[in-house]
């Protein structure tokens, strides 16, 4: 069946560069769709390519978003944008089921780690992204978004990487959980210092996006934690499927939203997008390794330093009333960390740490 799948996906791509050739455009969205999406059924016969068919699905979504964006900005008199910060606050109180209180307890037990993780995180990832935005002379608003993806804190994503790498676990949650805590305050302040010069920020406002849009729902998701765990089991294994969609979602909407920009500068940001994220995980593992960090531990804050919340970035452009030129560095980056990300995890997952250790 698998390969099947591998057959029809091959056929819809080649039967979609012929018809671009001949400009025939109005099937390409259904096209591309089909191929990514039979290209994600054929993943998941494979064990290393597993990992890669949400992403892979992602990219199908978008593709439809892409060619017919009108089905995916408004239905009737609803903007579907409106859907975005509600399926935030869903994600967030999915993350706040998924913790409790020991989480935050091993601050105290790897405060070397963690304080690491917090420094190279909203250090290097802010400092990477403005850089960019120099080098590369995007429009104000789309440099405004990339040092806003850049100034996040990290997110679920970084902690099913370090599962999956093997790295240590138990780090990355303790410092996913600290940086997300902080981000009320180091988010804003990054974004007035590195892009007020392109839009405007108003620090307080954003500071307050950011707890209605994270820290409340955390909040609230570890009291339910607190004093429901195990009594709503189907509620454990619904999260990741809702959050996954929602995600999804969320990245279809903004696409949708900032077609005509994507247009334009599409490759150029992907191509940026791309070296912010890869430059995020060879600053954090080395700077891990100056501090002679176990191995785990260095891989460990490579992934939490590299991988952002690219969701709470989307929410504050939309929050902005710039999701269509701000969020569109947010949309390109999310599905970009899931590739390198379970590209850079299986890899290390290959290569035991304890091989490296000194």
């Amino acid at each position: 069946m698998h390969k099947l799948f591998w057959y029809i996906a091959a056929l819809a791509f080649i039967t979609y560069i012929i018809t671009t050739i001949l400009h025939l455009h109005a099937a390409g969205g259904w096209l591309l769709m089909c191929g990514f999406t039979m290209l994600a059924l054929a993943f998941r016969g494979y064990p290393v390519l597993k990992g890669f068919s949400y992403t892979v699905m992602i990219f199908a979504a978008v593709s439809m978003a892409m060619y017919y964006p009108q089905h995916f900005i408004q239905v009737g008199d609803f903007k579907l944008s409106k859907l975005i910060v509600p399926l935030l606050q869903l994600i967030m109180f999915g993350m706040g089921t998924g913790l409790s209180w020991k989480d935050f307890a091993q601050v105290a037990k790897m405060p070397m780690g963690i304080g690491v993780g917090i420094i190279g995180h909203y250090t290097i990832m802010p400092l990477i992204g403005f850089t960019i935005t120099q080098l590369f002379h995007f429009p104000p608003e789309i440099a405004a978004g990339i040092i806003l993806i850049g100034s996040c804190p990290s997110g679920l994503a970084s902690n099913v990487m370090s599962y999956l790498a093997g790295a240590n676990l138990a780090l990355s949650v303790s410092i996913t959980a600290t940086v997300t805590l902080l981000a009320p305050i180091i988010t804003p302040l990054w974004m007035k210092l590195l892009a007020g010069q392109y839009v405007d920020i108003v620090f307080l406002d954003m500071m307050w996006h950011i707890i209605q849009i994270v820290i409340l729902p955390i909040i609230l998701g570890l009291v339910f934690n607190h004093f429901l765990h195990g009594k709503f089991k189907w509620l454990d294994e619904a999260m990741p499927l809702v959050s996954m969609i929602s995600i999804g979602l969320i990245i279809v909407v903004i696409t949708a939203s900032g077609r005509d920009s994507l247009l334009t500068v599409g490759p150029l940001l992907v191509i940026a997008t791309l070296l912010h994220n890869v430059c995020g995980y060879f600053l954090g593992y080395w700077g891990a390794r100056l501090f002679r960090m176990p191995e785990k531990d260095c891989r460990t804050v490579a992934l939490e330093v590299g991988m952002q919340n690219g969701g709470l970035a989307s929410g504050l452009a939309l929050k902005m009333g710039k999701l269509a030129t701000v969020g569109l560095a947010p949309a390109v980056f999310g599905p970009l960390m899931n590739i390198t990300g379970s590209a850079l995890a299986t890899w290390w997952k290959s290569k035991p740490a304890e091989e490296k250790e000194d």
